[in-house]
């Protein structure tokens, strides 16, 4: 359960390392503001909805420039507190799109001149990870990473986060974003390639790709996009098979990895974590193991600044004064980063 900050604790937090947040690797830019005890003060973002309409990275860029100032300013009003009580920065160094990444580097260079306050590096991948742990409470799981960029099964050993098994080639919300496309649905695809699932009964055979630990989407794409040209299958049927073939692949794996790392947590995160029909399938291969079921609520599934305050907080003896050295990383992997906070 998050804790909301009432006005009679605001001068208590006085005493209480404040840290906020920029998210900016893609179609989000969010800002969002935290306290070391775990409170979220502020969670603002302005979202590119043009994302997949033929735009490029340079054009959420823009749109996250045009845009980024009044998120701030949302995010300040909303946690109640002047720029000048921040006592933290964070900011996505990467992984993400190099255009939109630049765009929250420049943003916190500019905060951190103009408050002189420290500046912590965040890893996307690992603030999706610490946000899940934060408003889940769970303690040690291994996490269902599955999002538009990321299809990967991670857990904690010795000293960082271990990536068990990923995807070999398009992430899984990619997949459904690029079946999305192919029926002319909006962007995200994820909800509305749900809703038609739940109209689809007819399960049509597509390829079931697992090699070892790791899992490939591509053949299920070419697959359908194969069978709506050659016309006579139902969307809705297409949809539901996809999502019963592709969930499989990635619970099957998932379940390996428990059974390898001997846990007894699944934690269910990114943006494809809302499909309620993949949180089924979870909750039934954890019964089977009597292991306890996770998923990320709605709010922080998808990207937003408050996973970054966050681990800007858990990472804060990681943070530099010195804001020229501060830089981009667009291929950041999660298992890079060095986990200090949990030594």
């Amino acid at each position: 359960m998050v804790l909301v900050v009432t006005q009679s604790s605001r001068k208590e937090r006085r005493s209480e390392i404040l840290c906020l947040g920029i998210e900016s690797t893609a179609h989000t830019f969010g800002v969002g503001i935290v306290n070391e005890r775990g409170e979220i003060l502020a969670n603002e973002k302005n979202v590119f909805q043009k994302f997949s309409q033929g735009t490029s990275p340079a054009d959420a860029a823009k749109f996250h420039e045009e845009n980024c100032d009044q998120v701030i300013k949302k995010a300040l009003e909303k946690a109640r507190v002047r720029l000048e009580e921040i006592d933290l920065l964070a900011y996505s160094k990467g992984p993400g799109m190099p255009p939109c990444l630049l765009v929250g580097l420049r943003k916190i260079r500019e905060l951190a001149r103009e408050i002189r306050k420290p500046v912590v590096e965040v890893n996307h991948c690992v603030a999706h990870l610490e946000i899940g742990k934060l408003v889940c409470k769970c303690e040690d799981p291994v996490f269902l990473y599955l999002s538009g960029g990321n299809t990967q099964i991670i857990s904690f050993s010795k000293g960082k986060y271990r990536v068990f098994g990923e995807t070999l080639d398009i992430p899984l919300g990619n997949l459904i974003d690029c079946f999305a496309r192919m029926l002319g649905l909006p962007f995200p695809g994820g909800e509305h390639v749900e809703k038609l699932a739940e109209k689809g009964s007819k399960f049509i055979e597509l390829p079931y790709s697992v090699k070892g630990m790791d899992v490939s989407f591509t053949g299920i794409l070419t697959k359908i996009e194969k069978l709506l040209k050659e016309g006579g299958y139902k969307p809705e049927d297409l949809a539901y098979s996809l999502q019963q073939v592709a969930f499989s692949m990635i619970i099957e794996v998932a379940e390996r990895a428990m059974a390898h790392c001997k846990k007894k947590e699944l934690l269910l995160i990114g943006g494809v974590a809302r499909n309620k029909e993949l949180q089924r399938m979870c909750k039934i291969m954890c019964s089977e193991r009597n292991a306890k079921f996770f998923v990320v609520p709605d709010e922080y599934s998808m990207d937003n600044g408050v996973m970054i305050a966050w681990n800007g907080i858990l990472a804060r003896d990681q943070g530099v004064s010195n804001v020229e050295e501060l830089d981009i990383d667009p291929k950041w992997r999660v298992d890079e980063v060095e986990v200090t906070w949990m030594r």
